[in-house]
Parts: structure tokens; C-alpha cells; sequence
């Protein structure tokens, strides 16, 4: 082998273990906006311990970075929440997003609605009669969401699923795309509402 090849060799396994560093880092070291900011009420690795609270981990950057520029300008409305983006440069808002994406997210247990039950019913087949659509058919059969337009449900809290459905129904929360979950919750009685955010936080 050559000089000049057993230096190129060098150099690309050089390239390729930085890499690989840099990614661990990224993926394990919260930035400090997250340590700072962000940890206190959705953990250091996104999986909030406060049922109120959203699991951030596992979440699609970019429907993050979006909600967080929507809290940043009023566009989703939440006091707290306001604060804590205003003090975000949007730098921070992707790093925040691009950490909490490659979480882990820690799964959770429907209470009762497993296989059979209304909450699946109703996130696989929607509800025919009031022109509900299945849940699956923009947030995917297992919940994984479409990157960019429809955030990850699988493993949500119950909890939090359920006041951003009812936020939706009182028009309390409006930055949906053409009013899509406006019009889809306005639909939903409470009982459906339970249910499919119980079955959404077993999901998986």
C-alpha cells in the first residue's frame, strides 16, 4: 500500500469516528437550553414524569421547532409555555428540537382501552357517522406521526392528549393546519375524547 493511500485511510476512518462522536454527543448532552429551560417539566430526556406535561422524545424536529416559534409569537397560546420560548433564540429552538427527536421515548399503558375497545375504534376507523376520520390516517397506525405535518401520539400521556383535544374543541388552541383538529374535536363528545387519548398513551 502507498504512503499516499495509507494516509487517505487515515484520514476518512478519522472523519468517520468524529462523526460518530459528534452524533453520540448531540444525541446524550442536552444543550443548555434544555438543561436550563427545558428539563424542569419534560426531563432531561424528554419523557415528561408530569402527566400534564408533553414527552418530548422521539417527537419529529420539525413539530417542534414549529411549536415552539408558535408559543414564541402567540400563535399557540399558553402562558408558561410563552415564557419559556421568549427566552430562546431560534438557534436554541432547533437544537432543543433536534435533542429531544433523538430521545428515546419510554412507552406507557392504555388504563382500558386496549384491543377492542371504543378508544381504538375510534383512532383506527374514526366515527362514520359524524364524519370523524381515523386517527391512523394522518398520525400512522402505531402513532409514529408524518414528519413536518403530523406530530408522534404513540405513548403520550392520556392526560396531556386529552387537554389538547379539548384546548382544539374550545378553540383555546388554533395552530392547526386549516383547522383539522378544530373540526375534528369539535366533533367528539368527552367520552370519545377519554377514550382515544387513553388508547393513544398504550400505544406502540
Amino acid at each position: 500500500m502507498s504512503s499516499r493511500n495509507a494516509l487517505f485511510i487515515l484520514i476518512l476512518s478519522f472523519l468517520i469516528s468524529s462523526t460518530a462522536i459528534s452524533e453520540t454527543i448531540a444525541q446524550k448532552t442536552p444543550p443548555k437550553s434544555v438543561a436550563n429551560v427545558c428539563a424542569a417539566c419534560h426531563g432531561v430526556d424528554g419523557n415528561s414524569a408530569i402527566s400534564a406535561n408533553p414527552k418530548l422524545s422521539g417527537q419529529h424536529p420539525e413539530y417542534l421547532y414549529k411549536q415552539l416559534t408558535n408559543f414564541k409569537s402567540g400563535a399557540r397560546a399558553n402562558a408558561v409555555m410563552s415564557g419559556m420560548a421568549g427566552m430562546l433564540s431560534d438557534a436554541d429552538m432547533h437544537l432543543v428540537a433536534e435533542y429531544y427527536s433523538k430521545q428515546t421515548l419510554s412507552l406507557g399503558q392504555a388504563k382500558t382501552n386496549g384491543s377492542g375497545s371504543l378508544g381504538e375504534k375510534i383512532y383506527r376507523a374514526g366515527i362514520q357517522a359524524n364524519a370523524v376520520p381515523a386517527c391512523a390516517s394522518c398520525h400512522g397506525p402505531t402513532g409514529d406521526g408524518l414528519p413536518v405535518k403530523y406530530p408522534r401520539l404513540g405513548g403520550q400521556h392520556t392526560e396531556y392528549v386529552l387537554n389538547q383535544l379539548r384546548q382544539f374543541r374550545l378553540g383555546a388552541r388554533a395552530n392547526d393546519e386549516a383547522k383539522v383538529m378544530r373540526t375534528i374535536a369539535a366533533k367528539l363528545t368527552d367520552q370519545e375524547m377519554e377514550a382515544v387519548a387513553d388508547y393513544i398513551q398504550g400505544l406502540r
